[in-house]
C-alpha cells in the first residue's frame, strides 16, 4: 500500500513556473520602489543639508561668531577664496579651512559665555 501512495505524491501537479511572487510584484518594480524610498529617506536630505551648509559659508564675513567642526569657537578677522581667520582668543588667530565652519553663531554669543 505505501507503494501506491508515494506514487500518487508523486504524480502531484508542479506548481506553475511563472506564478508571480507573493504580492505580484516583479523583482524590477521592487528595485525601482527600493530605490525611490532609498531617495527619499537618505538622498535627498543629504542634499539639502550640503546646500545649507554652502549658502552659510557664501554669508561669511569679517565679524561673525563661528564654531568649526573641531569645536574651536572664535570670531571671523578676514575671509579669503577658501580659507578664513578666527580669532580664538585676543591676539590669538588661526587660519582655517572655509568648509571647516560648521555653523554662525548669534551676535554677542562669545561675549556672553
Amino acid at each position: 500500500m505505501s507503494i501506491l501512495t508515494s506514487a500518487a505524491f508523486a504524480q502531484a501537479a508542479a506548481p506553475a513556473a511563472g506564478a508571480p511572487g507573493a504580492f505580484g510584484f516583479s523583482p524590477l518594480i521592487m528595485m525601482a520602489v527600493l530605490f525611490g524610498i532609498f531617495y527619499f529617506m537618505m538622498i535627498r536630505p543629504q542634499m539639502k543639508r550640503q546646500k545649507e551648509h554652502r549658502a552659510l559659508l557664501a554669508a561669511l564675513s569679517k565679524g561673525d561668531e563661528v564654531v568649526t567642526n573641531g569645536g574651536i569657537a572664535g570670531r571671523i578677522t578676514d575671509v579669503g577664496d577658501s580659507f578664513v581667520s578666527v580669532e580664538i582668543a585676543p591676539n590669538v588667530s588661526i587660519k582655517v579651512q572655509k568648509g571647516a565652519i560648521q555653523q554662525v553663531l548669534p551676535k554677542d554669543t562669545l561675549k556672553n559665555s
